[in-house]
């Protein structure tokens, strides 16, 4: 009971903490539209006189006030959408035909290789989960390349590639060296090398001593007058000048000044020795003369310092050369001071220094990659030599500045020059296929077929086979269709088709033959999305309009996208329905703030100005009772724009901020939502607000700790709701005892006793009530969920329902679920919920409801495979998981299929399915355990 407690309350963090706007029409007939008239016919004229464009009829659009032709004109400027012209993008991330057994492989490989080499296992590991579409994936794997490095160019890299997944150079008053305080990420700690797993979590010598004071200052006056004059036997002349030194003392510096000094040379018998002519200032004998007796460095001025370096490789003096180098790359702290000093790193391969100067240029990523003179030091042929003869030329570099550069601009020729390196560090075969097909995407998106066909097919030679895609395309870019037909065709015919292959054919064949390939390419990967658009268009260009909505809107219900938004307020126009239209575009820059509408002609936020004449004003008031009305049928799109609305009024607002990042993440657009959260935290009017907005950009991070501890420091400065309910939740995700639980409970009260919106008291009343459930105290459970309805919180029914099935009123239940269901726009959740209330036929049908609208949620699959294996049919319960996993890799299916296969005695299926789910999650308790006795099994055998 207790681990379903927190399991429960984990699993709020995408339903439960946030939780809404229809908009009318104008009224266009009669005489009350003559402003709106005038004001829109002001507009046609200004922007068709920058932007000509044919009239699209539009028939029932009645205005007497507004002339049709100019609405045609300013709201589809540039015609409909055509499908011929229509086709997906090659996607620039490693596919894989057999993505399950690829997991497998690589878990046996990362399990079995040396410790040192970790690190690139796991830097294969996050090129994988790269394509995947969740980015905690990546970044736990990120941790854990970093967790196993050795040298300090991969900490420097992994260090600064951390930092640019929490996207810190959005937030405002924060330095690109802040240090978060764990040696993960501390950029002191980077410049150790050394191996040490263990202590990667540890607090760094930052958080020790924040002020960076020295714990062991001295006087270098006093070390002078230290030595008497009576133990210098010998002096270097430069000019005029003598420098008195401790023979043995600059012996010791290196090996050819203790031969120079102690071996068969003149010198060794001269107590005076002449360096006029060594191009040595007087400056720098000194400095040497007094590093030879006291070892350090660290109060000579920074000029001498870069000096000492050049006398150091001169004369071979390697410890003087570490002591420079470790000095000089502790004062690089900005941009300014790393572009000056970098110069002399690399001329005189000084390695810890290039690498701190690397430190803040990627620190400072995005932005220093549109600096041309930070950008030089990496981009061409000639700069990666000048770093590889430093040591800091490596795939890893390159991999993390071209995704940052592809990310920015994919047609760039920034992002070209990148890539073009990256393939030059190549040596493993994955690092190739990755490198030669990335090239090949940026080609194809700049129109260079010729160049992009060359690098897929190198792609491909190096056994990267979605590369065949690209090849395909191109040849068909450059005339020679039935070419691409024929090599799809035979990829279909060589190997087990999946879903993506059979939408690449469809470009190539038309008619019927064309519809059959979408088709399959729906039924194998219902979350592709060019099959449901090139339908959506079809039927809009056979005027079916209302069915094109509902195609294309059958993929917006689990999974949104700003392309098929855009689709569907492009076609919305056409059908005039603005209100539609608007919601969706405004949706849209929620999650893409400078999308590009109409083939990348108009800006999202000009169609918006474009579309508000034809819909209803609202006040800022309206707003929020149209905020309430959307939350409370569950349309989390509907939420999305009219806080879209609410933020155009007021951009200041970080509650406006934080509630957009809440709604994101429950549409699983966690990029989009993070952006939001930032956003809020740098609009925040207060330390204990900015202090909790922070804290959840480090909980959706995965620092949950460090969450805690700022929602305490939050809690110490003012009780606020949001404070408490950060820290029930980090605490919920931290704890699993009973005191916690009665904690947690202790929190979320004394949240509902701060001020808060209704919005926000739903949502705790309801995690409220979830908590007490699994404590099994019903009655208060049951009182919460009733007051959170009683405020409009509409989910609130499902954890009703699970109150009255542990009553055992199971109508009771069912009835509950299904008064979700009719509120709920979004609701296939709701049926998936249900199903565990009803009879086993109803339960199917439930079931099947529910993955007609969200085939990506996996209980489905999982209840009907158990139902199979009751009935004894073993095989098809295998096809039933196996058909979700082609589409979605998820540890619970692989685990199953894995118990399945086991129960079958087919041991080498069950050791598959186990590591490619380890692989997804190495510490699953359940699966380690099936694992280990499959091999005890196999060892037996």
């Amino acid at each position: 009971m207790q681990r379903n407690k927190f399991t429960t309350m984990r699993s709020l963090k995408v339903l439960d903490r946030c939780k809404g706007a229809q908009v009318y029409a104008l009224h266009t007939t009669g005489g009350g539209g003559g402003d709106v008239g005038d004001k829109l016919y002001h507009q046609l004229q200004d922007h068709l006189s920058v932007n000509p464009a044919r009239p699209i009829s539009m028939h029932n659009y009645q205005s007497s006030n507004v002339p049709l032709a100019y609405v045609n004109e300013t709201l589809l400027p540039y015609g409909l959408p055509v499908s011929d012209l229509l086709e997906p993008q090659i996607e620039s991330c490693l596919k894989f035909v057999d993505f399950i057994g690829t997991l497998a492989d690589l878990y046996r490989r990362i399990e079995n290789c040396p410790q040192f080499e970790k690190t690139g296992m796991y830097l294969e590991q996050c090129a994988i989960f790269k394509g995947l579409s969740d980015p905690k994936l990546f970044r736990r794997t990120l941790r854990a390349a970093r967790q196993h490095t050795v040298d300090v160019h991969s900490k420097v890299v992994l260090a600064a590639w951390l930092r640019y997944e929490r996207r810190e150079d959005e937030l405002r008053g924060t330095n690109s060296m802040n240090c978060c305080g764990r040696n993960i990420e501390c950029p002191k700690a980077t410049l150790v090398p050394g191996y040490n797993p263990e202590f990667i979590y540890d607090p760094c010598v930052c958080s020790k001593n924040p002020q960076g004071e020295s714990v062991d200052d001295y006087s270098i006056e006093d070390v002078e007058c230290s030595t008497s004059d009576e133990y210098r036997d010998m002096s270097f002349c430069i000019g005029d000048n003598e420098i008195r030194c401790i023979r043995y003392c600059i012996a010791s510096l290196s090996t050819p000044f203790r031969t120079m000094l102690y071996g068969g040379f003149r010198e060794s018998r001269k107590e005076k020795i002449n360096f006029t002519q060594n191009g040595i200032s007087i400056e720098c004998m000194k400095a040497a003369e007094l590093y030879s007796r006291i070892r350090r460095v660290d109060s000579f001025d920074p000029r001498i310092i870069l000096e000492l370096l050049t006398f150091s490789n001169r004369f071979c003096c390697d410890d003087l050369k570490l002591a420079c180098d470790s000095y000089l790359a502790s004062l690089v702290n900005d941009v300014e001071n790393a572009l000056l000093l970098i110069e002399y790193g690399l001329e005189e391969n000084a390695y810890l220094l290039v690498a701190a100067c690397l430190q803040v240029f990627l620190r400072e990523l995005p932005n220093s990659m549109h600096s041309p003179n930070v950008m030089k030091y990496f981009c061409s042929p000639e700069a990666k030599e000048r770093l590889a003869l430093v040591g800091h030329a490596s795939f890893l570099l390159y991999f993390f500045l071209s995704q940052i550069a592809m990310e920015e601009d994919m047609k760039a020729n920034t992002t070209v020059m990148l890539l073009e390196r990256l393939a030059d560090c190549a040596t493993e075969s994955w690092q190739k296929q990755l490198a030669y097909h990335q090239l090949g995407v940026a080609m194809y998106e700049r129109k260079e077929y010729k160049d992009a066909q060359s690098w897929f097919e190198e792609a491909y030679e190096s056994g990267h086979i979605y590369s065949k895609v690209g090849i395909a395309r191109t040849k068909c870019k450059r005339g020679h269709k039935y070419s691409a037909y024929k090599m799809i065709n035979s990829l279909i015919s060589e190997y087990k088709p999946v879903g993506w292959m059979h939408q690449e054919r469809s470009l190539y064949c038309d008619g019927k033959e064309k519809m059959s390939d979408l088709e399959m390419a729906t039924q194998l990967d219902p979350t592709l999305c060019f099959p449901y658009k090139y339908r959506a268009v079809l039927l809009l260009e056979t005027n079916k309009i209302g069915a094109a909505i509902s195609e294309i809107s059958k993929i917006i219900s689990f999974k949104v996208s700003p392309d098929c938004l855009e689709l569907r307020a492009w076609i919305s126009i056409a059908m005039e329905d603005y209100e539609r239209a608007l919601r969706d575009v405004r949706a849209l820059l929620t999650l893409e703030p400078n999308y590009m509408m109409f083939h990348g002609k108009m800006h999202g936020d000009h169609l918006v100005e474009l579309l508000r004449p034809f819909v209803q004003q609202w006040s800022q008031a309206d707003c929020w009772m149209q905020l309430y009305d959307r939350w409370s049928s569950v349309d989390d799109l509907g939420s999305l724009a009219v806080v879209h609305h609410m933020l155009a009024n007021d951009p200041g607002k970080s509650l406006l901020w934080f509630r957009q990042s809440l709604l994101l993440l429950r549409l699983n657009c966690q990029k989009a939502a993070m952006r939001s959260l930032r956003l809020a935290r740098n609009h925040s009017t207060s330390d204990h607000e900015r202090l909790v907005y922070e804290g959840w950009i480090l909980y959706d991070t995965g620092h949950c700790e460090e969450a805690l501890a700022k929602a305490e420091e939050s809690i110490s400065i003012r009780r606020s709701f949001e404070a408490f309910f950060l820290k029930a939740y980090a605490l919920a995700d931290t704890s699993l005892d009973q005191e916690s639980s009665a904690y947690v409970i202790q929190l979320l009260l004394d949240a509902l006793r701060c001020p808060s919106d209704g919005l926000r008291k739903g949502q705790a009343l309801n995690n409220l009530g979830s908590v007490y459930v699994d404590c099994e105290k019903l009655d208060l459970a049951a009182d919460c969920y009733m007051n959170a309805l009683n405020i409009k919180h509409t989910r609130a029914h499902q954890g009703l329902a699970r109150v009255f099935h542990l009553k055992n009123q199971r109508k009771a239940a069912y009835d509950e679920m299904t008064k979700l269901i009719e509120k709920a726009r979004n609701n296939a959740s709701a049926y998936e919920k249900r199903s565990e209330y009803s009879d086993r036929d109803m339960a199917k049908s439930d079931l099947a409801m529910a993955t007609q609208l969200d085939p990506l949620r996996t209980y489905p699959y999982r209840y009907r495979a158990a139902v199979l294996m009751d009935d004894h049919k073993e095989n098809e319960a295998i096809a039933e998981l196996t058909r979700a996993l082609a589409f979605k890799p998820d540890l619970q299916l692989l685990h199953l299929r894995a118990a399945f296969h086991d129960s079958m005695g087919d041991y080498a299926s069950t050791v598959r399915d186990c590591e490619a789910a380890l692989c997804l999650e190495p510490n699953h308790a359940d699966t380690l355990e099936l694992y280990n006795k499959v091999h005890e099994l196999v060892k037996e055998q």
